[in-house]
């Protein structure tokens, strides 16, 4: 009898492992990331990664160092200081036996000429302005196939992106021999490069003034990407456009999308990653090879501030690019900045860092790795785009009914405005309707009928209901597909836009006027600002309880941040709901619906402030204040006594 227990305890274990087991597949069973040892007396805060002709790693550092790890595949290996004394440089490229770094005003060739790991020798192969603002990065280089090498410059911060500094907002192509011929514009904070098999150019570009979210494109000679700041120096004699700051003009409240159609040069993005449902600040393009799983010469993309890597499948419509960004591994240790294949190890190196512009990872900085294990995740491979929907391919054969099922899909497109103001909240927004399923014989594949498109839309696919044969469901169940062209479109379901937005209701916990029952007077006033990083200015506010309070937030950071004063120990549940708020999120002003909240502040954009009115609570305790812009809350907080 004992026995007979024993085997239906084993049984009914087993099942449960089982249907757990299908539960909990996480993106670590398929690519793990592996952590590098880093000497304590080295602060590794990567901003460029380069393999050079010996299979050892460089890794330049924003502190000016450039360090060369001998043995890169060991989990602790050596580390040589190969140069030092540079400018915050970003970028980091090896060509013919010398590494080129980007520095502030310069873009630099350091060559070992002895062979002693140290470099002697530094070459200036170029210079260019620098008015002296903190926001002044460069990026780079990227070497192309003919050798020219390319580089981006970041606009400064005055409170917006300003061009104070030639050529800033722009992108350069520099020969070798420092011959620099401009090459695009519309540039704000463009932290990320890659070239594709077709020797095609894509940026990356971080959510700010004129920039609703993070995007990438695909830039050619002459192109403008959004950003008028640049265009400041767009009548130089070697400019390879013409339009003036002056031809931009917001009040005709264009998306970016239709203002292609006012100016040749505009350029919409060929990817859009919608800011807190994919990432906040986009970073370094990297390419899967067949060592890298299913996603053979898809990209992957870093995104700094959710210190995660994102997946991109891309297509050429109309000779246009578009595509689709996935959530691909999350959960690395500090800031994603560079990546970095390293084909004797079939891994890629993920350089990070975090001073100064927070993360998720609470690490200063790290260097990690990670490989495929050759377990095949089940995933949407691509989606791709018919005249009439959208095609959904599958890493593995899916189970019928699941997959034919509508109700396991939901589409809604939506845009960004296109502004001078920082960001966007998301703008017309509708559902789709699922006309129809259509699923391939080998169950790799479905085709979900549209009830019609809208051009330059971004489009949530979700498939939370799709199954694989074994019941199993998809490691990541969405993406954001940009719709830019639609093969065959004069048989196709193209139809205007039509001005929808999400209504969400008005809070009654943000109070901007005076109370009337206060009869003129507050019993104290606060003071509340921000710091670099992620900070408020004061981390402890002390009031007595049922005190009639006005409180002035002035966020003089250069992104968005909220005030969100919540019960004690309550910060953490209220950011994270937060986080779920989906497409509604920046409309809310990322302010969920809880019973956890006492007082807040909408969203206050950069150098922009808020004042609230709200009265104690009666009762003494240790609250908390926080910002729930999505990323925020776990770092960005301080404590309310209430005595």
């Amino acid at each position: 009898m004992k026995a007979l227990k024993h085997i239906l305890s084993f049984l009914v274990l087993l099942m449960y492992n089982q249907v757990c087991g299908q539960a909990q597949d996480t993106e670590a069973m398929y690519y793990p990331i592996e952590k590098i040892s880093i000497p304590e007396e080295i602060a590794l805060e990567i901003g460029g990664l380069a393999f050079n002709d010996k299979g050892q790693l460089g890794a330049i550092t924003r502190r000016g160092e450039l360090w060369l790890i001998l043995n890169p595949n060991n989990d602790n290996p050596n580390f040589v200081r190969f140069a030092h004394g540079l400018h915050e440089p970003l970028g980091l490229a090896f060509k013919d036996g010398s590494f080129y770094a980007n520095q502030r005003g310069e873009l630099t060739k350091i060559t070992d000429t002895d062979g002693d790991n140290e470099a002697n020798e530094y070459e200036t192969i170029t210079t260019w302005e620098l008015y002296g603002n903190y926001h002044e990065y460069s990026y780079g280089p990227l070497f192309t196939e003919d050798g020219d090498m390319v580089v981006t410059l970041n606009l400064g911060w005055e409170g917006k992106g300003v061009s104070k500094s030639k050529w800033s907002g722009w992108m350069l192509k520099v020969s070798p021999n420092g011959e620099v011929k401009p090459y695009a514009t519309g540039l704000r904070s463009p932290a990320g490069m890659g070239i594709n098999a077709n020797g095609d150019i894509f940026y990356t570009e971080n959510q700010g003034d004129w920039v609703g979210s993070g995007r990438m494109t695909h830039l050619e000679l002459g192109d403008f990407a959004g950003n008028p700041e640049g265009l400041h120096w767009s009548q130089e004699k070697n400019s390879p456009l013409s339009i003036n700051f002056e031809d931009i003009d917001d009040t005709k409240e264009l998306t970016l999308y239709e203002y292609k159609d006012e100016i040749d040069a505009v350029k919409p993005p060929s990817v859009w990653f919608p800011h807190t449902l994919m990432g906040i600040s986009t970073s370094d393009i990297a390419f899967f090879n067949d060592k890298m799983g299913p996603f053979t010469g898809q990209m992957m993309v870093g995104d700094q501030g959710h210190s995660k890597i994102m997946r991109v499948f891309q297509e050429k419509i109309n000779g246009v690019y578009q595509g689709v960004c996935f959530p691909f591994i999350d959960g690395f240790s500090s800031g994603v900045l560079r990546l970095q294949y390293n084909p004797e190890k079939d891994a890629v190196y993920v350089g990070q860092t975090s001073r100064g512009w927070a993360s998720r990872g609470q690490d200063s900085y790290a260097l990690e790795r990670f490989s495929w294990t050759g377990k095949m995740p089940f995933e949407v491979k691509t989606i791709k785009v018919k005249s009439d929907g959208f095609m959904l391919e599958f890493t593995q054969p899916v189970n019928e009914a699941s997959a034919k099922e509508i109700a396991s899909y939901q589409v809604t497109d939506f845009t960004y405005k296109y502004h001078h103001f920082y960001g966007s909240p998301v703008h017309m927004k509708e559902a789709r309707t699922i006309k129809a399923i259509e699923l391939s014989e080998d169950g790799l594949s479905a085709t979900l009928k549209l009830d019609k498109f809208r051009k330059g839309f971004i489009y949530e696919i979700k498939a939370s209901g799709v199954k694989n044969r074994s019941g199993k469901p998809l490691l990541h169940d969405f993406g954001y597909y940009t719709l830019n062209e639609v093969p065959d479109e004069n048989n196709s379901i193209v139809a205007s836009s039509n001005d929808v937005t999400t209504k969400v209701e008005s809070s009654n916990l943000r109070v901007t006027e005076l109370p009337a029952a206060w009869k003129g007077k507050v019993d104290v006033e606060i003071q509340l600002g921000t710091l670099p990083g992620l900070k408020f200015d004061k981390t402890e506010l002390t009031v007595k309880a049922g005190e009639k309070v006005k409180l002035t937030f002035n966020n003089s950071d250069d992104m968005p941040h909220n005030f969100v004063f919540v019960n004690p120990d309550k910060a953490n549940e209220v950011g994270e709901a937060a986080l779920k708020l989906g497409l509604d999120g920046m409309e809310m002003s990322f302010i969920p619906k809880s019973d956890e909240i006492l007082a807040h502040t909408n969203m206050v954009a950069p150098q922009d402030a808020e004042s609230i009115y709200f009265t104690a609570p009666t009762e003494p305790g240790i609250y908390e204040y926080v910002c729930t812009f999505p990323g925020h809350h776990t770092v960005m907080r301080g404590i309310l006594k209430v005595e």
